[in-house]
Parts: C-alpha cells; sequence; structure tokens
C-alpha cells in the first residue's frame, strides 16, 4: 500500500484514536497468565497486538474477540501455559518479543521467537544480556537477530540490573522473568521510562515496589483477573495533535487519550515550542490517567529539547520531526540514540526524508538537527517503519506538492484506519495499491 498526498488543508473535528499498544500487549500477557477471565476493553486490534494475542492462543490460552476492541482473556495462571507446536511469529511486534522473551525464559519448554523481516533485523541483545545474567539459556542469529531459541527448564534467579539505557522494554523483560526467578528482581533506569508494565502487573494483584529509583519484585506471587479498559495511544494521537499545531486554522479534540506522565513527552516537547493545547476531561481509568486534549493551530518555533524528555516521546519524534520542520527557527535533538534500533534506524530514515523534500537536516550520532522552513513534495520511503509512514503523511498539511509515501502497509501494525480518519479530519490522502 502507498499514500498519496495532496498539499495544504486543515484538521478539524472530534475523534478517538486507536487503543494504546504497550497496554493492548500487555493485557493480553498478563491476563493469560492471571487466575480468572479478564476482560479488556479499547483493545488496539492492529497486527502488533494481535500477533502477541495469537502467540497466547498457540501456547493454550482461550482469547475471545467480541468486536469493536472488546477482548476476552480467559487465564491459566503463570505456570499454566502449553509448548507452542511451532514458532510463535511476533510479526512486525518488537514489544511483543522482547517482553515475551522474558516470560519464555521462565517457562518448563523450549520456545522459538520469530518474527517478519523487519522484526528479525532488530537487535535483541538488549534483552538477551539480562536474561542469561538470571541464568537463562538463549540463542540468537548474528548480532542478536532474531529468531531466538529460548530453552525451557532452566531455573532462574534474581538479578538487580542497571539498565544500560532507558528502556521500558528491557526494564519489563527483566520484571516478567523475575515472576519466574528464584528471590527478588530489581532494576535502576538511568531516566524514567513508560511504567505501564508496573501499573498493571499491581492492577493484578502482584505487589511492584518502586523505592529510590529501584524497580523490583518478588516471586512466588500470583496475578488475578480483572477488567481492563484501555485509553486512546498518546503515540498514535501525536500524528494529530501536531497535524493540527502546524496547519492554519486547525482545530481539534481528541478524546479519552491516556496520559501516562512516563508518555507526555510530546505534550510538553509542543507546548515548549509554543501548540496551543489544553487537557480538559482528566480522570482515572483503571490506575491510569486520560484525558481530553484540546489543540488549535498556532506558530511553532524551534527549541533544543530537553534531554529529559527524550525517554517520554521517543516513539512520537517522527512526528515531532515534521513539527520541527515547520517551526522557525532550529530544532535540537540529542540523547536519542534510541531512535537508531526501532522499526527502522529512525534518525536517518527521517533525515532522508526531510531531504527529500527539501528540508536542511544534520544528522548527528544521538540526534538531529533541523532548521524549519518551506516543505516541497516527493517520494519518501518508509523503510518498513509505520510511524515514519504516518509522519511523511502529516507533512502534507505544509508541503507546497504532493508527497507520495511509499510502502505503508505496516501502518496497520499499530494504527489500524490510519487514513480513513485522517481524511474525516481533513487530511488529502488517497491509499491505493502499490
Amino acid at each position: 500500500m502507498e499514500f498519496l498526498l495532496k498539499p495544504g488543508g486543515t484538521i478539524s473535528g472530534e475523534a478517538r484514536v486507536p487503543g494504546d499498544k504497550s497496554m493492548s500487549h500487555r493485557s493480553i500477557m498478563l491476563g493469560a497468565l492471571a487466575e480468572g477471565t479478564t476482560h479488556v476493553k479499547g483493545f488496539l486490534e492492529g497486527e502488533d497486538a494481535l500477533a502477541t494475542l495469537g502467540a497466547f492462543q498457540a501456547m493454550g490460552v482461550e482469547i475471545e474477540r467480541r468486536g469493536e476492541g472488546e477482548v476476552v482473556v480467559h487465564g491459566v495462571g503463570l505456570h499454566g501455559l502449553k509448548a507452542p507446536t511451532e514458532p510463535l511469529d511476533l510479526g512486525n511486534a518488537g514489544t511483543g518479543m522482547r517482553l515475551m522473551a522474558g516470560l519464555m525464559a521462565g517457562q518448563p519448554f523450549d520456545t522459538v521467537l520469530t518474527g517478519d523481516a523487519s522484526l528479525c533485523s532488530r537487535p535483541m541483545g538488549r534483552v538477551i544480556t539480562p536474561l542469561q545474567k538470571m541464568g537463562a539459556e538463549i540463542e540468537s542469529e548474528e548480532g542478536g537477530r532474531p529468531p531466538l531459541r529460548i530453552k525451557g527448564g532452566r531455573s532462574l534467579r534474581g538479578i538487580h540490573y542497571d539498565l544500560p539505557m532507558a528502556s521500558a522494554q528491557v526494564k519489563s523483560c527483566t520484571l516478567l522473568a523475575g515472576l519466574y526467578a528464584e528471590g527478588r528482581t530489581s532494576v535502576t533506569e538511568p531516566a524514567p521510562t513508560r511504567d505501564h508494565t508496573e501499573r498493571m502487573l499491581r492492577g493484578f494483584g502482584y505487589q511492584v515496589k518502586c523505592e529510590n529509583e529501584v524497580i523490583s519484585l518478588e516471586s512466588g506471587g500470583r496475578l488475578v483477573a480483572g477488567d481492563i479498559d484501555v485509553p486512546a495511544d498518546i503515540s498514535s494521537a501525536a500524528f494529530f495533535l501536531v497535524a493540527a499545531a502546524i496547519a492554519p486554522g486547525s482545530d481539534l479534540l481528541l478524546t479519552h487519550v491516556g496520559i501516562n506522565p512516563t508518555r507526555v513527552g510530546v505534550l510538553n516537547i509542543l507546548t515548549l515550542m509554543g501548540a496551543d493545547i489544553t487537557l480538559k476531561n482528566e480522570r482515572e481509568v483503571g490506575g491510569e490517567p486520560v484525558a481530553d486534549i484540546y489543540i488549535r493551530y498556532a506558530p511553532l518555533k524551534g527549541i533544543e529539547i530537553p534531554e529529559d524528555q527524550v525517554p517520554l516521546a521517543i516513539d512520537e519524534f517522527p512526528v515531532l520531526f515534521i513539527a520541527a520542520a515547520c517551526a522557525e527557527g532550529r530544532t535540537v535533538l540529542r540523547g536519542a540514540e534510541e531512535l537508531r534500533v526501532k522499526e527502522s534506524d529512525r534518525l536517518a530514515a527521517m533525515a532522508e526524508g526531510l531531504d527529500t523534500l527539501g528540508v536542511k537536516s544534520e544528522l548527528l550520532d544521538d540526534g538531529i538537527v533541523i532548521d524549519g522552513g518551506t516543505m516541497g513534495g516527493g517520494k519518501i520511503r518508509t523503510h518498513m517503519d509505520h510511524r515514519i509512514a504516518m509522519a511523511f503523511s502529516i507533512a502534507a498539511l505544509r508541503a507546497e506538492e504532493e508527497i507520495h509515501v511509499l510502502d505503508c502497509d505496516h501502518v496497520a501494525t499499530s494504527f489500524p484506519g490510519f487514513d480513513a480518519l485522517a481524511r474525516g479530519l481533513g487530511l488529502q490522502i488517497t491509499a491505493q495499491a502499490d
């Protein structure tokens, strides 16, 4: 699939974007390992989360899909999974693979975790290292790449692990393995990262402590099923937040968006750039803070992005780079080397696309410098990365010529129906077969 976008347009209306992908993954994982039946509302029915769902079905968990984001998971308990008969195919789901590695390391059976070409090109050494320290036996391809072959029946031991990078996936993988490890498992992180795993474990009745920046749990507990209402994904909302921020005359309300404090970097950065953002109807749903976000067009200015905001906006940077391209002056990002190991090297991919549109940028080892100005048009390579595809679709609102975004199939991994919603809010977008 490809997206063809005509230049210009205004964003207006009210919308609820799909459910949070991070929470959707975790709701299936913990619901499957809980005792009892978990009812999930707002589940993201994108390919990534569905791959996780399918993996647990392959291990004997009964999961019902009742439509419109409603899923019922009949948990089997922490020790009730059955050996799959084939490798578990996680598609494009990096979150699914990294978190599953922790869970599978504690099972009594062997597991192979694999995925599509994009996922199998991504390094998994960052999760293999702590798992091996805990006693897991894991084989991978060169460079720590999938498939991951995890030997079952190993006795794991709890460890303390100082995360070498700010990564919620590595933190979560280690803690989930800790459910099966002897004694206490703890981690410290160099900067705060999303805490959905800790919050959801507590929601399922498992004690997780956070003291003096050390996050820990003891093995031997149990997960108790319950109800989960997944809020709209702020990473998906970010595309339309930027769209309304850069398109003159725009006026948009996004409803029921998760505003977990470890995820609001995109709001903080846009506000620093001069965006007109208001939070309304703030509330808490299932232990997660939620709000309606109202945004109107306002001229943006380039900034030096505070490094303490980087982990809080790591998935939103592709579209934030589009905001920077539309801002007056220079935007500088440093401390974002994590972007090199996402679905693509997002720093390099975005720099390449910005160059195609005539936007001046300078690529750094750990970031990028972008000079705001006018944008032309052209053909954009997405490198099979859904966020690159959606970010350059939003750029069309300020482009002077048509933008043709290639290889958009992976958009469905996180945002099914993106083009239809974008069209309904004012983007001049057409999806066509390549």
